[in-house]
């Protein structure tokens, strides 16, 4: 990854070459970032969505997921999200690649969640539980199994163009 300063402008960009989804060579600009932390960090979020790669860490999937989402949401559900994300689940999933989160690990997180207590001592509520536990790792859930399932597409697709070559 390399990030150029535009000295006319005076901002950095990223000129890169990746493959899209159906396997074609294509080159990416995008130029205006005010720091070279930007650019690169723009270069690395866009290469992750378009490989669809299960090697990211929860991490990074949440920067993506937060960049892909927060602008469709209302400020305050986001909020919340963010909030919970932040406190309860990337703790535990921060540096664990989204290819090796199974569903123990979840069940395991899910009961280390109900055992904690709050900040007087009583133990969460259950609204507070259902919402940390099922939608907000449902939905993230989700978003891991779109990208496993665009991934298994690509693949099939790249197969399916080689047998037809071979022809």
């Amino acid at each position: 990854m390399a990030a150029y300063k535009d000295e006319e402008r005076g901002t950095w960009y990223v000129s890169f070459h990746y493959y899209d989804w159906t396997g074609k060579n294509k080159r990416k600009l995008k130029r205006g970032f005010k720091t070279r932390k930007e650019a690169l960090e723009w270069e690395q979020h866009f290469r992750m969505r378009e490989e669809s790669n299960l090697d990211m860490t929860f991490e990074d999937f949440w920067k993506s997921y937060e960049m892909d989402m927060k602008p469709k949401l209302k400020e305050n559900t986001w909020n919340t999200k963010e909030a919970i994300v932040k406190s309860k689940i990337l703790p535990y999933f921060k540096d664990r690649k989204m290819k090796d989160i199974k569903a123990k690990d979840i069940i395991t997180w899910q009961n280390q969640i109900s055992a904690q207590r709050g900040a007087d001592g009583k133990p969460f509520k259950p609204t507070y539980l259902k919402t940390i536990q099922s939608e907000r790792m449902k939905e993230l859930c989700k978003e891991r199994n779109n990208l496993y399932e665009k991934q298994n597409d690509l693949k099939g697709q790249k197969q399916k163009i080689e047998k037809l070559l071979e022809r």
